[in-house]
């Protein structure tokens, strides 16, 4: 049997961990920086042979004790051991192509009362926006050309790289969304990545698999109309089956608060003009 989201999630998870995190010798005849697979094996009280299995995909079907043995020699946060959980259901059943449902009204009405916010599937699909989000985002060109895609924005509009100074976290935190909703079966999330890894190459598909996206942080922009920004942003999941989150974006500093009443003002200029 071949590949495995699990199987790939468990190697990179592997080569990620740094040996004195569970307590083990550096050394100095490793090849890699992670661990080894007989640590792992010896860590979690499983074969290296089942491992092996593991991590090329022709065992996808570990039972709770191995998952949660390998999550705790890994140091997996909360977030991660969930996601490796639905992994194995994922690997389980063969998911049926879904069709995503419109933004409910309630919703709807959230973003209303919202200043810069939008509401985004796992594609990485921009469904549903605030008017003062469009009005920031139009001019760095996300809503060129239809509707917008933060994944296929980040890698494919030569506009991203300057619009995000740390434009190789931004490509990491887009590139794991999309990845870990494609690995969950998630058919338009599929979409996306084999469209980037033909048209983005190496600098989607070189990018680590073991990640998932935060969704709560600081991202920087350098806005082409009102300069220098700072965000605080908030991602909270929707209520219903499609997994989409409602992103919320704050101010960070006074510099940016400044810059987006001015935009605002912009905005409110435009609609009584």
């Amino acid at each position: 049997m071949g590949d495995s989201a699990l199987g790939r999630f468990l190697r990179a998870r592997r080569e990620a961990t740094r040996p004195e995190l569970v307590g083990l010798p550096v050394g100095t005849r490793r090849r890699t920086p992670g661990l080894r697979r007989a640590e792992v094996a010896a860590l979690a009280g499983i074969s290296v042979e089942y491992l092996i299995r593991l991590e090329r995909g022709s065992d996808r079907q570990p039972s709770a004790s191995v998952l949660g043995a390998l999550a705790d020699v890994f140091g997996l946060a909360a977030e991660e051991r969930a996601h490796l959980h639905r992994l194995v259901k994922a690997g389980a059943s063969c998911a049926a192509v879904a069709v995503r449902e419109p933004v409910r009204d309630s919703v709807l009405a959230v973003l209303d009362r919202l200043d810069f916010a939008y509401v985004v599937d796992p594609a990485g699909d921009v469904l549903a926006c605030t008017d003062g989000f469009r009005a920031l985002a139009l001019p760095i060109g996300l809503f060129d050309g239809g509707a917008p895609n933060l994944a296929r924005y980040v890698f494919t509009d030569p506009r991203a790289r300057e619009v995000f100074p740390d434009w190789d976290a931004v490509a990491d935190e887009r590139a794991a969304g999309v990845r870990a909703a494609a690995d969950l079966g998630d058919h338009a999330a599929a979409v996306v990545v084999e469209e980037l890894s033909i048209v983005a190459g190496r600098e989607f598909s070189g990018r680590a698999g073991s990640a998932l996206p935060r969704w709560s942080g600081v991202e920087r922009w350098v806005h082409p109309v009102v300069g220098e920004l700072r965000f605080a942003f908030e991602g909270l999941v929707v209520a219903g089956g499609d997994e989409c989150r409602l992103v919320v974006l704050l101010p960070d500093d006074d510099v940016t608060e400044k810059a987006l009443l001015t935009l605002e003002r912009e905005i409110q200029d435009r609609s009584h003009g």
